[in-house]
């Protein structure tokens, strides 16, 4: 069985919605007949008789069940409500504290490293960075509703206790998340346990005034039998929010347990080393993973890497699948090698702890996906930084790429960091460095006289204005580096774009219009950097795009504008463009027996629009335009500058994040 691509897990992480939505429908419905039931007992007295099924449906019943289920979609719209902020929210919520991008700490710049490298190789921004302080455990987890603005947070215990190539592992299995979509399905499955969990704490509330008014009114028994009966009542809500809590973490497997497999699986294809995710299990498993000092535990166990909460029925209940599996699916016998170096380093160490005595079969397919995908690649290349500029491998599809990490992309993604300049990278950390980086990708390539002219067009402002100071160290490097850096330099300045609020957002948006618009006229790089801030700093940032288009039929305008443009931008003549227009439209019409001309001009609105419509597509059609733009680009066995900048342009706005396309 082949390892899912890309556009596969989108959709599954789709259908995992709706069984989200079905299962949190069913919890409800089961969890309101438990509270009916407990109603029909107290009020039996009055309407003795009545059947339960009678009663459900007499005022008393009704009202009980609108009452409960009121409540636990109110518990949910709150929770919702709270987690509007996103990753930063969720970070914020178990006590994370941000990593300062340009720490001093050796573990935490090492995690940074990791991070960085991987975020350039797959084309995403650089994800915010936080870290659990005071948890020893090994965990990890990335929290948001959209690649652009999504948060990894860490333990402690996770960069102290792990070394790079278990870090990268970790690293590597949490950006299969950010890529699959599982990072919005994870943060709404805590809002809608959230509400599942509200009866129960209703019932323990009750119980608890219960106990605390017979202790005050304990020498009068006239209120002894209302207290005792509050006290019964919140006795059955607590046990039925158990049984809430039951439901809950059964939810949580149900739609955690696959990703957590596919994620370790593309763990091992993103960083070509088995042993580094696997160490990384083994050592959860025998040093544990718990979140001991937040009380969200639970809430956030489908979240993490492992286990964050202890519980009964683990075989049942665990989001998880037993560590013991997940190692001997990523490689056969590797946690009998593991067992046996900790033997030969550590001979006095509990083994029984790191896994269970039963040995499950691996996974079905999974081990053989990863013998694929694993082979022993040499880990450094020994060609010179690429630019974007490069030739792609004959016979491979661009789709085939998107959401992945490749050896040739984490090569580049290593040899650009290691020739930024410090004083370069270090200003990508902060606000005014990030805002100013932005300006000098629009001037870098004008004179002296016409950057002066261009930055006059800004506004003063403490932190849009324009700062001539670090502009000068800004314009050398990037010429010095060459283009390729464009898109990575935006990438790494990502985190401190976020951090601006969205009045700012909004001022540095209107600031890059200016200077784009001063020469009256848009090229493809102004293009892609004007939309890529607005897709991912603008108001609809973490916006989810819904499916409204199942067939191409619906966006044929659309991809009619785009392949026109590319197929223009691909060839030099328009006998060439004509051709290569039709070749890309074939996988989509029948171009012999419908006409479907190349149209000669497009317009930058109209290529926006098409983009946005386009983004509409199921993501199983989406592979198809991927490829279709990537034959006109590379149809000459190479990719120009602003073949590669349009090729971003196009995978950015269809969220389909793009490696660098390195020789």
């Amino acid at each position: 069985m082949a390892h899912p691509g890309f556009f596969q897990r989108q959709a599954s992480a789709r259908r995992n919605t709706s069984l989200l939505v079905f299962l949190f429908l069913t919890a409800v419905a089961l969890i309101t007949l438990a509270v009916c039931l407990v109603g029909y007992f107290v009020t039996r007295s009055e309407s003795s008789a009545l059947a339960f099924h009678n009663w459900l449906l007499s005022n008393h019943g009704l009202w009980t069940a609108v009452a409960v289920v009121t409540l636990i979609i109110t518990g949910s719209l709150v929770r919702w409500a709270d987690l509007a902020g996103g990753g930063t929210r969720v970070a914020k919520m178990v006590g994370a504290r941000p990593i300062d991008p340009d720490t001093r700490d050796g573990d935490e710049r090492k995690l940074r490293n990791i991070v960085e490298e991987m975020a350039i190789a797959s084309g995403v921004p650089v994800p915010e960075l936080y870290i659990m302080d005071n948890e020893t455990g090994i965990n990890a987890f990335v929290a948001g509703y959209t690649p652009g603005e999504a948060v990894m947070v860490v333990t402690h215990g996770a960069i102290t206790q792990l070394n790079r190539d278990e870090l990268q592992g970790v690293v590597g299995h949490e950006f299969s998340h950010i890529f699959n979509g599982d990072m919005r399905l994870n943060v709404r499955l805590i809002a809608l346990l959230a509400g599942i969990l509200m009866i129960g704490q209703i019932g323990g509330f009750l119980l608890r005034v219960s106990f605390f008014s017979s202790h005050r009114s304990s020498r009068s028994s006239r209120d002894s039998r209302g207290q005792a009966a509050m006290g019964l009542i919140g006795i059955a809500l607590l046990v039925i929010g158990y049984v809430g809590v039951f439901f809950g973490r059964l939810i949580q497997a149900a739609v955690s347990r696959q990703r957590e497999m596919l994620a370790d699986a593309s763990s091992v294809q993103f960083t070509r080393n088995p042993e580094g995710i696997a160490g990384a299990l083994f050592k959860i498993g025998l040093k544990g993973g718990y979140l001991d000092t937040t009380s969200h535990a639970s809430d956030m166990n489908h979240m993490c890497f492992g286990e964050s909460a202890r519980m009964k029925f683990t075989s049942l209940l665990a989001s998880h699948p037993p560590i013991e599996q997940r190692i001997n699916s990523i490689q056969p016998g590797m946690l009998a090698r593991l067992r046996s170096r900790l033997r030969d380093t550590e001979p006095r160490a509990d083994l029984r702890s790191a896994t269970a005595t039963k040995r499950p079969a691996p996974a079905s397919g999974f081990s053989e996906a990863v013998a694929e995908i694993y082979s022993p690649l040499s880990r450094k290349s020994t060609s010179p930084l690429a630019s974007a500029s490069a030739v792609r491998p004959i016979g491979s599809k661009l789709s085939e790429r998107v959401g992945t990490v490749t050896s040739q992309g984490e090569d580049f993604a290593v040899r650009l960091l290691s020739r930024l300049p410090a004083t370069f990278r270090s200003l990508l950390y902060t606000r005014a460095g990030a805002v100013q980086l932005c300006y000098a990708l629009l001037i870098s390539e004008l004179s002296r006289d016409q950057q002066h002219e261009r930055m006059e067009l800004i506004p003063p402002h403490p932190i849009l204005g324009s700062e001539p100071g670090l502009l000068e160290k800004l314009v050398p490097a990037l010429k010095t580096i060459g283009e390729g850096v464009r898109f990575p330099a935006l990438e790494l300045a990502m985190p401190a774009l976020r951090k601006l609020d969205p009045e700012e957002r909004q001022g540095l948006m209107s600031n890059v219009q200016k200077l784009v618009a001063a020469d009256h006229r848009v090229s493809l790089f102004e293009l892609a950097l004007t939309s890529f801030l607005s897709r991912h700093l603008g108001a609809d940032a973490s916006r989810e795009i819904p499916v409204r288009y199942r067939g191409y039929r619906p966006v044929m305008p659309a991809l009619q504008r785009l392949l026109s443009l590319l197929a223009r931008a691909g060839s030099s003549s328009s006998t060439d463009a004509e051709k290569l227009y039709m070749e890309a439209m074939a996988g989509f019409v029948d171009t012999q027996n419908s006409r479907q001309p190349v149209l000669e001009k497009v317009t930058m609105r109209q290529l926006r629009e098409a983009l946005k419509t386009l983004n509409g597509l199921s993501p199983l059609l989406k592979p198809a335009i991927i490829d279709a733009c990537g034959h006109c680009i590379t149809h000459d066995g190479k990719i120009e500058v602003r073949e590669y900048e349009l090729m971003r342009l196009v995978a950015d706005q269809m969220d389909c994040p793009m490696p660098p396309l390195t020789a």
